[in-house]
């Protein structure tokens, strides 16, 4: 059953996985997205391979990378930029996999240091498309992804690249990441001139805490059928029990205990009433998220197979109304959707 399908109420996640339609797409993935950006940095190879077999075993049809995943980028070292995907694509070769797997990634960052080597233009879509596709030893990417919106390229010059790689072979579906409203308007409207489909995804930062995109990115992905896909669901480890792991002893990294201390107080709430409920902090991130109807799937980067584990496990969680409701006033959002939230 899928979840995003108006005609079939969700009601809750089964034990085994139940995959959802990737915005307005016949495509089906499923509702937790294997993000890799931790491979080769720090997860090395070899638990990376474990984490991509449980994954698949587990039901999971979906990875996410970027070409500029893996690490720093150090010439001088053997690991950098590309490392995620190079090993991908060793696993995809050994496993035998990759036609059970929905393959994305992205483009935008740079790889090298010429003055090329970046943004979207036609010219770095197509020789990073090309990269992308050697480091993960495929033929075609399955979701080939915009990591940033470029001001300085034209639209139509965007999507004569990404209609050329369409027409190859190479790419099947375009998507993008952190684009505003008004971005996903612009590339719709170009896309349909040029009578492409467009975007079908949208990987916005989006949780409990982060909730602004509520205000004209969510209504935008809703109007033209985009599946969002939440990165950062745990708030970079805020929503994950982090004051009862702080009271253990455990560090914290910086940007954690900064917002630690400047949250203090709502996650002290929020804690407390996954306490009372009796579920994992974490699991009541996800389960808020997937609540959403636009929310296609999120995003889970774990570092152990663990890990994955125990992301896996807030799939059989449904949140009642009451807990939605005191959820909502713990970490308020932006007050709805735009211009209601602030004109009405």
């Amino acid at each position: 059953m899928s979840r995003a399908d108006p005609h079939r109420p969700y009601k809750s996640w089964s034990s085994t996985m139940a995959y959802t339609h990737l915005g307005r797409t016949g495509l089906r993935i499923s509702p937790i997205i294997l993000g890799t950006m931790n491979f080769g940095e720090l997860s090395d190879e070899a638990i990376s391979f474990r984490i991509m077999d449980e994954a698949v075993d587990a039901g999971i049809n979906h990875f996410d990378t970027a070409d500029v995943y893996g690490g720093p980028q150090k010439p001088d070292m053997e690991k950098g930029y590309g490392v995620s995907e190079e090993i991908i694509g060793r696993w995809l070769k050994q496993s035998g996999k990759r036609d059970r797997i929905v393959l994305a990634t992205k483009v935008y960052q740079p790889m090298e240091t010429g003055p090329n080597d970046k943004y979207l233009s036609a010219y770095h879509i197509r020789r990073a498309c090309e990269a992308s596709l050697k480091r993960l030893g495929t033929d075609h990417i399955d979701l080939y992804q915009m990591h940033h919106v470029d001001p300085a390229t034209p639209w139509d010059e965007v999507w004569q690249a990404m209609e050329q790689l369409i027409r190859e072979g190479k790419i099947t579906y375009v998507g993008s990441s952190n684009f505003a409203a008004w971005n996903v308007v612009q590339a719709q409207y170009e896309a349909k001139q040029r009578n492409l489909l467009g975007l079908v995804s949208e990987q916005s930062l989006y949780n409990l805490t982060q909730r602004t995109i509520e205000l004209e990115v969510v209504p935008a992905l809703r109007a033209f059928g985009i599946g969002l896909i939440p990165w950062s669901p745990v708030g970079q480890g805020l929503l994950a029990g982090a004051l009862a792991k702080h009271e253990e002893g455990r560090r914290a990294s910086p940007r954690l205990a900064e917002q630690l201390k400047k949250l203090r107080p709502q996650v002290e709430a929020y804690e407390a009433l996954c306490a009372e409920i009796g579920v994992p902090p974490a699991h009541v991130a996800l389960a808020w998220l997937l609540h959403n109807p636009v929310v296609t799937a999120a995003i889970s980067g774990p570092r152990t197979p663990e890990q994955l584990r125990d992301t896996l496990a807030a799939l059989d969680l449904v949140l009642d109304e009451e807990t939605l409701r005191r959820l909502d006033e713990i970490w308020p959002g932006p007050g709805g959707e735009a211009p209601m939230a602030y004109a009405w």
